[in-house]
């Protein structure tokens, strides 16, 4: 083939094709003598594909030629260190990014509350997990923070989830304020601050800051896109009709070791019951049961992560009928609430909290 034909087949242009020749990743199957004209082969259009790929997910041309002449094993897992390094230069670029946004501002924080650091860091893990990584929905990745007088709330939810902890300042909070805040810069701070004693949350106009004596300020981006109102949503929600308490470890490990990709409760006669998929019995799990009948399912990726973040060895399930959120709580501590939606009996599709 003519580096024309070649180009087109490969994705890539004839100028990347004669730089790639001369960098020897890609040199043509023969070369003109007379006319200089570069000439492909059929065969060489599968790493033309790779060289291409690989590219465009920003590899080096050193990183390059590695995976290009390495097995299929060694090259995927260069590909994975390659975008853990991305990944992992992203996100130090936007934390800079925000710290260099509130020294050009220049403009005081407005105290809004203290708190102990590893409490904060703790909470900030816990909802995380009702996040979803959502790039055309930003508020989804978020975790929404509410400052009143006597507690900060933490929530966060991806529509199948949503999970809320609410923690006591170290001192009264100055000011009413809300905020949605960028979660990955919530993780990315919370990381820093476990270790501190006490953590000042501050407001500016572009986001907010965590300070610690014995840390480099944490600052954390304000996303503008507005919260679900959640709060409307809680209220609006019946009275549970069943009540489930359950060894929180003995389901988690009991979760980890069935097959399938869903969970159902069932309750009988004040028997509570989890099942499998395939309506495999997960055995004896320490539960008791009160209140009517009934049985709900549960997509796995929803129910295991409102579970695992539970506080304390109970975990308490309020019910309500198959198409309104479980609510999710500590047998032992209220301040931490989970809510996972379930799914429809038949088939199970895109039920979400609403």
């Amino acid at each position: 083939m003519s580096i024309g034909v070649f180009a087109g087949r490969s994705g890539l242009t004839p100028s990347a094709l004669r730089f790639y020749a001369d960098a020897a990743l890609l040199v043509p199957a023969e070369v003109d003598p007379v006319s200089g004209y570069r000439l492909y082969s059929p065969d060489q259009l599968p790493r033309a594909d790779m060289l291409r790929q690989l590219r465009e997910i920003g590899m080096p041309l050193a990183s390059v030629r590695a995976a290009l002449d390495a097995g299929p094993a060694e090259a995927a897992r260069m590909i994975d260190q390659h975008i853990a390094k991305v990944l992992g230069d992203a996100a130090a670029a936007r934390r800079q990014a925000a710290r260099l946004t509130a020294a050009l501002t220049d403009t005081p924080g407005v105290p809004i509350a203290a708190l102990k650091g590893p409490v904060l860091a703790d909470a900030v893990d816990q909802v995380s997990s009702a996040t979803a990584r959502k790039p055309s929905m930003p508020v989804l990745d978020s975790i929404h923070i509410e400052a009143g007088p006597h507690a900060i709330t933490l929530t966060a939810t991806d529509r199948y989830r949503l999970s809320t902890r609410s923690l006591m300042p170290d001192e009264p909070t100055a000011a009413t304020w809300s905020a949605t805040v960028d979660a990955a810069d919530l993780r990315a701070a919370a990381n820093e601050i476990r270790r501190c004693t006490t953590v000042r949350l501050e407001a500016s106009s572009h986001g907010i800051r965590l300070r610690a004596a014995e840390r480099e300020d944490q600052h954390c981006r304000i996303v503008t896109e507005p919260f679900p109102d959640y709060q409307a949503m809680l209220a609006d929600l019946p009275e549970p009709t069943t009540r489930v308490t359950v060894a929180k470890n003995l389901l988690l490990r009991a979760l980890e070791e069935s097959a399938g990709e869903q969970v159902s409760l069932s309750v009988t006669d004040g028997v509570p019951e989890f099942l499998t998929g395939d309506e495999q019995s997960l055995g004896s799990l320490d539960a008791t049961a009160t209140g009517a009948d009934v049985r709900i399912t549960f997509r796995l990726t929803t129910f295991y992560p409102a579970i695992s973040t539970a506080i304390g060895p109970d975990v308490m399930l309020d019910l309500r009928v198959w198409d309104l959120p479980v609510t999710v709580r500590s047998a032992d501590r209220g301040d931490l609430t989970t809510l996972a939606m379930p799914i429809a009996p038949e088939e199970k599709n895109d039920d979400r909290l609403r």
